[in-house]
């Protein structure tokens, strides 16, 4: 997998970052401290999330994560996923990468492999497969993981409502998906960060930036 990432990353126009992790882990807080952060700096930044980023993605999201939709086939969520993501790279992340802006999202193609991969029981070849396409050529120039076990993550949650379909699961799906992420951050270690998700926001906050600036001033440039 990490050949296939080498292959077809490409030429580096912008700067695509995504965020990935168990539920509860605060992405979306770390993402907007982040993206104001980063335009104090003066980079233009572009702020997303999967699945959605794009009105037909978003209306894809709202049909996967329906609570209504217990019978969906694993096939079709990932299709539906990977679907999302085609939309969601020609409309939102490639035109921003090519205005040379710095891309945030929240979730993209590790979370695939990790919960339709690994928690469905599809495989991640073969998902990543379904998803080559839906790529175009670029994947994420670093992924930063947030490291948080489903006990914590499920603590965090407690009493929030309504639940998705996705959260309906039961905890060995969320074991599994959690042990997928390991095995990603182990196998790519070039650009998956991992984050201890129990450290303070603050804490977490530094170390993401610092890890940015780093990577913009050594290896970007």
């Amino acid at each position: 997998m990490a050949e296939n990432q080498k292959e077809t990353m490409g030429e580096k126009k912008g700067l695509f970052i995504t965020l990935e992790g168990m539920d509860g882990a605060g992405k979306t807080t770390q993402m907007q401290q982040l993206k104001q952060y980063l335009e104090k700096q003066g980079y233009r930044v572009c702020l997303t999330r999967e699945p959605g980023g794009t009105p037909i993605s978003e209306k894809i999201r709202n049909l996967i994560l329906d609570p209504q939709h217990g019978e969906m086939h694993p096939w079709t969520e990932a299709l539906l996923y990977a679907a999302a993501r085609a939309q969601h790279v020609s409309q939102v992340i490639q035109p921003a990468l090519q205005r040379e802006e710095i891309v945030l999202c929240d979730r993209f193609l590790d979370s695939s492999l990790a919960y339709q991969g690994v928690g469905r029981g599809l495989g991640m070849e073969e998902v990543l497969k379904i998803n080559e396409p839906a790529l175009m050529g670029r994947w994420p120039d670093m992924t930063f993981w947030f490291n948080l076990t489903p006990e914590e993550s499920f603590r965090r949650k407690k009493g929030r409502d309504p639940k998705d379909r996705l959260e309906q699961q039961a905890h060995d799906f969320y074991e599994k998906i959690y042990q997928s992420y390991r095995q990603l951050a182990e196998e790519n270690p070039q650009r998956i960060i991992t984050i201890d998700g129990n450290k303070s926001i603050p804490w977490i906050q530094k170390m993401m930036r610092c890890t940015i600036d780093h990577y913009i001033k050594v290896v970007y440039k």
